[in-house]
């Protein structure tokens, strides 16, 4: 074939079906070797006699849909399996969400531990393993791409060590069918294309993935109306997929075997809205018809003022539930601080349709719907934000011990500028004094909660491994916990 997608083994994985697993392979191993860390998070995929992986991460599908309807020679490769392919490709297409292990919270995991996450080793192997360095020396272009692309831009030297041809960033969908007619022309290709608002693709520009995505991921909207400072995402033109085009994408995927999965939206419960308001006849029918096809359903994201308006003005958390009918819906949510002053300055519409002056209430009231509805959250803290102060991190810390009670997980993660925050400084500082008394609430948080989920989470009894490794890991990390805590009282 002349075009192969691929990525390395970190992203090309159904972690079990348990999508939420996943997020072990943002951090280094702990507890356990490397070999079983990497069997927990990232098992190998199934794959057809081509070397073809039977699920594919939903961002390579839509590459691989957009070259297919164009026209050229192209599909999505198991890293395996690409060895077989080398010598008659093209292009090698690589796509991911975190390359180098720059994104949170693999940076935060990095700068706790000292270790490098799994996801970059993971990387590395793949760009040095033997069919890459063939292709290479075949002189194969190499395009890499995703939400990771502009890591690349802080690794120049790995540019030229692997001789990267393009780097793509941002939505590639209408870009790659130029890039690859050029290279079947043997035209120059430009070394790096930044896609804006401008070139992104329209809503009827948007192809429909041809083979199943990862866990039964499907996207049902691009962009975000709340254009928060830190956050990329905002660049993007806001899109709402077409019910029509939502249900082709799950057809797809039954087809191909998938019986549960994602709803993915930086907000899906803004889908179908006029601005931050939930829609409710949107939102139900999307659900109905997303339970025509799916047993298992998880939301990606949600805004918390969102569930609170739903549940508060209409009752659709409790009416989303009901039609989803399951034992629990996962989902991750951003209360990124606890310091409304904090807030006001970095995300300001965050709060919409209420004041972020309320937020800490937003946070809280949010959190008690989701736990009464068994919605479980996995929560994302950001520390080092630029202006943050001690008092903003006291705030946070204040806010976290109210979520006590409430079914989660909260994940502190150390700034990263992207967004309007770019050219801001990383937070690459250690970890001690406020921050570490944050790491720590965060942390005694987590580990009472997971504990309490483990049984609910893998409750099947094909998962008694796996739930046996990960409570080894949990038990580990709480006894260092304790000693942390028993060095610092000496």
């Amino acid at each position: 074939m002349d075009f192969i997608i691929t990525v390395d083994r970190s992203m090309m994985t159904d972690h079990h079906g348990k999508e939420f697993i996943g997020f072990m392979t943002t951090a280094p191993p702990i507890i356990l070797p490397e070999r079983i860390w990497n069997w927990i998070s990232m098992p190998k995929m199934k794959v057809d006699k081509l070397g073809r992986p039977y699920q594919a991460p939903y961002g390579l599908r839509k590459i691989e849909a957009a070259l297919i309807d164009a026209g050229f020679d192209a599909c999505v490769v198991d890293p395996d399996h690409i060895h077989r392919y080398v010598d008659s490709a093209k292009a090698i297409l690589i796509g991911h969400h975190d390359y180098f292990a720059l994104c949170p919270p693999s940076s935060g995991w990095w700068i706790l531990t000292k270790k490098e996450p799994v996801n970059a080793r993971s990387f590395r192997r793949f760009m040095e393993s033997k069919a890459m360095i063939r292709a290479r020396v075949k002189g194969v272009k190499i395009i890499v791409g995703g939400p990771a692309a502009w890591q690349w831009l802080y690794k120049p030297e790995l540019i030229d060590r692997w001789k990267i041809s393009c780097i793509i960033d941002g939505e590639a969908e209408k870009v790659i069918v130029d890039i690859a007619e050029k290279i079947l022309r043997g035209e120059e290709i430009p070394r790096y294309v930044y896609v804006g608002a401008r070139d992104s693709p329209d809503l009827e520009e948007i192809p429909t993935i041809k083979y199943p995505s990862i866990n039964g991921l499907i996207e049902v909207m691009r962009g975000c109306p709340r254009n928060c400072k830190f956050c990329s995402v905002t660049l993007r033109k806001l899109r709402h997929y077409t019910f029509d085009m939502i249900e082709k994408e799950l057809k797809v995927n039954v087809r191909g075997g998938i019986r549960g999965g994602i709803i993915h939206s930086e907000d899906v419960l803004l889908y179908g809205a006029n601005g931050v308001r939930p829609n409710p006849e949107k939102l139900i029918k999307l659900h109905e018809l997303v339970k025509k096809y799916y047993k298992n359903v998880a939301w990606s994201h949600a805004s918390l003022s969102a569930v609170k308006y739903a549940e508060e003005e209409h009752g659709l958390i409790r009416k989303l539930v009901e039609i989803i009918d399951q034992d629990f819906i996962g989902v991750e949510v951003g209360i990124e601080t606890g310091s409304p002053e904090l807030a006001r300055k970095i995300m300001p519409a965050k709060a919409k349709p209420y004041d972020i002056e309320d937020w800490p209430e937003i946070v809280v009231d949010a959190f008690a719907i989701m736990h009464e509805n068994n919605v479980i959250p996995a929560a994302t803290i950001i520390v080092g934000l630029p202006g943050e102060t001690e008092a903003d991190v006291v705030k946070t810390i204040e806010l976290v011990e109210r979520l006590r009670d409430y079914r989660s997980l909260i994940i502190p993660m150390y700034f990263v500028p992207m967004g309007a925050f770019k050219r801001e400084n990383w937070y690459k500082e250690e970890i001690r004094g406020i921050y570490m008394e944050l790491a720590k609430v965060c942390l005694k948080h987590d580990i009472y909660w997971t504990k309490k989920l483990l049984n609910f989470y893998l409750k099947n009894r094909k998962y008694i491994p796996l739930k046996a490794l990960i409570w080894l890991i949990v038990k580990g990390v709480e006894m260092k916990t304790r000693n942390i805590n028993a060095c610092s009282a000496s």
